[in-house]
């Protein structure tokens, strides 16, 4: 963006008001004064509106990019491409014009391609970086939004929670023991903690603790912030500190290709060079040899390797972001395709994340409620009777606490209902608006002073509330059951009147629910001293009444059953890591069929029993058991580190906070892209679009097939330059006439890598897929298998090209003519094994000759150009061949189709093996 003209009046600086004294030094009210807001209205949209038309949106500069020439000019950044220069060079200095011309089309064609690709995957990797934009939740006419960072401006009240990314730079108002990450700006690597307090002028930059700045990261706690500067004008955007500066084309893979291509290419001009001095000491002349150590060095080397892998793995990309599952770090596709064990969460995951509550127990009874989904409609029942919740006292506390304690908003649409926040917290806004309790009016008579918000080391979240009625303020707790419960010293009765606590009766009552696949959320209160309006932790660390039990079905999605035992059948393992009750995992994990041939009582595993366990078994049990329960985020990262250590290829999916180490930790981090945190997309390798598991089942598939059709496409591609390497040293050792010449092989190469090899990254995906085991991380690219294959074609290209160019020439054809079948004869044994490779262990006949139309309709072209170059004047004049008559073009196929027919046969004598 470039920079705005701005008033006068406007404050060029990210850190200064009007009268040069810095945000941080002044006190919170004394900036809002300044900005003209109110903490509690927020600005009106005609205000943002006016303010952004001032300031521009809020967004950093981008890290400048290629500009169109240099893209341009970078195509000839190959040692390929300056050994091709060089040579036209010197064709061009020996009068050797067509030739000379011909070489520099070929570099001027490669570069246009080049550049198309390249340019293509920047517009697509451009495309997917846009969808991971975030948002913020904003204070606009007096009501809470979520908007995009983009539409920030300076005064917009802003709200931060554990797991956001500060949007802009913030003068803190308020906070709640906020912690905040903030290495991406500072370097610092422990979380620093804030507070609202003014400081002096001169403090350092990383000392500012009432400042929040843009893209770092809310690690623990609460706050409310006023934005003071945005895009370019925030602190990271004046330092041009860019999160994304990577190259994201740049993967493991495509680095050992490039490796691989520059070390065969020195190892073609050391051969190329003994070539040429072996033909010298022979009495050729200098310029034959020359032109068949060119012809050497550009024949063994597969020019067109490079482009294929980034042009299949952008494919990849492409084909999983139509499957919900955006790529952020591209190796993720290469590291997929030898996933061993994806370590899920259950919630939202391989369950539907639509909490629906179903049972509420308080006091001694248990109350069922119907309806289903988000849609505040059904009826309490008791014993199988029908009751109004209102004339239960208790029953109608436990619905209140639920509706208070939560930061969820339920919504009506033209008649559709839905939420805005945590479903969980939704469904307890639901079973309460069915008994005829709205938030409005609850929230009017008892309004909310304080909250602690849910962190996931805690296990509950807590809110303080006033009494219009002028009694003390009340705390609500919710969260898991031994959270609260531990806390929890009396109970209340049915008439709220407070009584002895039978722990023991409660988790009873737990596991009866849990039994039921249900989620249960145990629920408390407490009351303060009538003068506080602040709630801490030690205000409810112990002597809470315990109120009741929600418990909430979240349905498996039925897609997530199938997904599971696709991975199975690949010989993936998978495993159920969540936070939640043993009782409801191992409900849920039967659903899903998660169990191996176990015990019953072997099923599950809880953190408690985790933590108890030596070191020495902990690996083992780790590896044993598939389903772990109330298991916290330092678990997670303990079970990440030890399959590891046991050779597992680990996929790992996360969307708090408290996850980023294990998303990191994992070989394979995938972040929840509805309801994940941006602390946890940030930690991620891959995110879905949809929190969906049949997603990362999809992605796994997608990534073998990716890396499937790349060993396809080396496969194929090798033997040529093996056979055409191979043509040229016989030739030069038994002193014969070069078969092909440097042209040819050009035009073999470029043409063939394009219109046949470029059409193996549409190859549809194999339809035991995923029924292989995973492929061992530390397998080479070329397995005995393929590099047996490969020499095998090359060698047959080999033969048929040199004895149908020598058959030519004792009939007495021209050199012309001899070169021209040895010409056609490389191009058609590539078509026919082009159609070997579209399987590298099956049949043909298995795979169709339809099932990939690009592929038929690239033979077809490439068909065409052989007969134009065969046949057409100027391309005949251009490459130096010429017609050639039927019996030539009968053997030519005949060598093509004995090449496909040898390869079959090879498949099926080793396929058992």
């Amino acid at each position: 963006m470039s920079k705005l003209k701005l008033p006068e009046n406007v404050p060029s600086e990210n850190h200064t008001l009007i009268n040069d004294q810095p945000w941080h030094s002044l006190p919170a009210d004394l900036i809002l004064s300044q900005q003209d807001v109110e903490k509690t209205q927020g600005l009106t949209e005609e205000d943002a509106q006016k303010r952004i038309l001032v300031w521009g949106e809020n967004r950093l500069i981008s890290k400048p990019s290629k500009t169109t020439f240099e893209l341009w000019l970078s195509q000839f950044n190959q040692p390929l491409v300056y050994l091709l220069i060089l040579a036209g060079t010197i064709t061009l200095f020996l009068n050797e014009l067509i030739d000379s011309a011909v070489i520099f089309g070929v570099v001027m064609m490669n570069a246009v391609i080049g550049y198309m690709q390249e340019a293509n995957a920047i517009k697509a990797i451009e495309s997917l970086a846009r969808i991971l934009n975030i948002n913020a939740t904003v204070l606009r006419n007096n009501r809470k939004r979520s908007l995009p960072a983009a539409e920030l401006v300076p005064g917009d009240i802003v709200f931060l929670l554990s797991g956001d990314k500060v949007p802009a730079d913030l003068r803190l108002i308020t906070t709640k023991e906020l912690r905040i990450d903030e290495s991406t700006l500072t370097g610092e690597s422990l979380p620093v903690e804030k507070n609202s307090a003014p400081l002096p002028g001169d403090t350092p930059l990383a000392e500012r603790t009432n400042i929040a700045y843009s893209s770092t990261l809310v690690t623990y706690g609460a706050a409310v912030g006023v934005v003071v500067a945005t895009g370019a004008r925030s602190e990271i955007g004046r330092i041009q500190t860019m999160l994304a500066g990577a190259n994201i084309l740049d993967t493991p893979l495509t680095r050992k290709i490039d490796r691989f291509s520059n070390q065969l290419l020195w190892a073609i001009i050391a051969v190329a060079a003994g070539t040429f001095a072996f033909g010298w000491w022979k009495g050729e002349s200098l310029l034959n040899m020359f032109m068949a150590s060119v012809a050497l060095a550009v024949g063994a080397i597969p020019e067109g390797l490079p482009a294929a892998m980034s042009i299949t793995l952008a494919i990849g990309v492409s084909r999983m972001a139509k499957r919900h599952a955006i790529i952020r770090k591209l190796p993720a596709v290469e590291t997929l395709g030898s996933t061993t064990v994806i370590c899920s969460d259950k919630t939202g995951t391989l369950t539907q994340n639509q909490m629906t509550v179903q049972s509420i127990f308080c006091g001694d009874k248990t109350w069922t409620l119907s309806g289903e989904g988000y849609r505040p409609v059904g009826e309490f029942a008791s014993e199988g009777q029908r009751i109004n919740p209102l004339d239960a006292p208790l029953l109608t506390e436990c619905l209140k606490a639920g509706l208070l304690c939560n930061d969820a908003r339920l919504l009506e649409d033209n008649g559709r209902w839905r939420i805005e926040g945590d479903p969980t917290e939704a469904a307890l806004l639901v079973s309460a608006q069915k008994a005829g309790l709205y938030y409005d009016e609850i929230a009017g008579s008892f309004p909310r002073l304080d909250a602690l918000p849910f962190e996931s080391e805690k296990q509950f979240m807590a809110t303080l509330h006033g009494d219009n009625g002028d009694n003390s303020p009340t705390v609500y707790l919710k969260g898991s059951i031994e959270a609260i419960l531990k806390q929890c010293t009396e109970c209340l009765d049915d008439n709220l009147i407070v009584s002895p606590l039978d722990k023991e009766e409660i988790h009873r009552q737990v596991d009866v629910l849990t039994s039921r696949g249900l989620r249960v959320l145990a629920l408390a209160r407490t009351t303060l001293p009538a003068d506080s309006r602040y709630l801490e932790h030690e205000h409810i660390s112990d002597n809470l009444t315990f109120i009741g039990l929600q418990a909430m079905s979240d349905p498996v999605r039925p897609e997530a059953i199938d997904a599971v035992a696709a991975c199975q059948s690949a010989g993936i393992c998978v495993k159920m890591i969540t936070g939640d009750h043993p009782g409801t995992a191992l409900a849920i994990a039967a659903q899903l069929n998660l169990f191996p041939a176990q015990n019953e009582q072997q099923r599950v595993i809880s953190g408690s029993e985790l933590t108890k366990t030596p070191p020495e078994k902990y690996a083992e049990l780790v590896e044993k058991y598939n389903v772990f329960a109330r298991i916290s985020p330092e678990q997670k990262l303990n079970l990440i580190q030890s399959l590891q250590g046991r050779g597992h290829i680990v996929a790992m999916t996360g969307d708090g906070v408290n996850d980023a180490p294990a998303l990191r930790q994992a070989n394979i981090g995938i972040a929840m892209g509805i309801n994940g945190t941006e602390v946890a997309k940030e930690a991620s390798a891959m995110l879905l679009t949809d929190d969906n598991f049949a997603t990362i089942a999809a992605a796994v598939e997608e990534g073998r097939g990716v890396f499937d059709n790349l060993i396809k496409f080396i496969a194929w591609t090798l033997p040529t330059n093996i056979g055409e390497g191979l043509i040229i040293c016989v030739a030069v050792f038994s002193g014969a006439l070069l078969p092909i010449t440097p042209l040819q092989i050009l035009w073999i190469n470029m043409s063939t890598a394009v219109f046949l090899g470029l059409m193996l990254a549409f190859e549809p995906k194999e339809p035991d897929l995923m029924l292989r085991s995973p492929r061992p991380p530390d397998q080479p690219i070329l397995t005995g298998e393929i590099l047996r294959r490969i020499v095998i074609a090359g060698v047959l290209m080999l033969i048929a090209a040199f004895s149908l160019f020598s058959r030519e020439l004792d009939q007495g054809e021209s050199i012309e003519a001899a070169r021209t079948v040895a010409v056609n004869v490389f191009v058609f044994c590539e078509i026919f094994y082009l159609f070997n490779c579209r399987s590298l262990t099956k049949p043909f006949a298995r795979i169709g000759l339809f099932s990939n139309l690009w592929l038929v309709s690239g033979v077809t072209l490439m068909i065409f150009l052989q007969l134009l170059i065969t046949y057409w004047g100027p391309m005949q004049q251009a490459f130096g061949c010429t017609a050639i008559g039927l019996d030539e073009w009968v053997l030519i196929i005949t060598s093509g189709a004995l090449l496909f027919l040898l390869i079959e046969l090879e498949k099926w004598v080793f396929r058992g093996k």
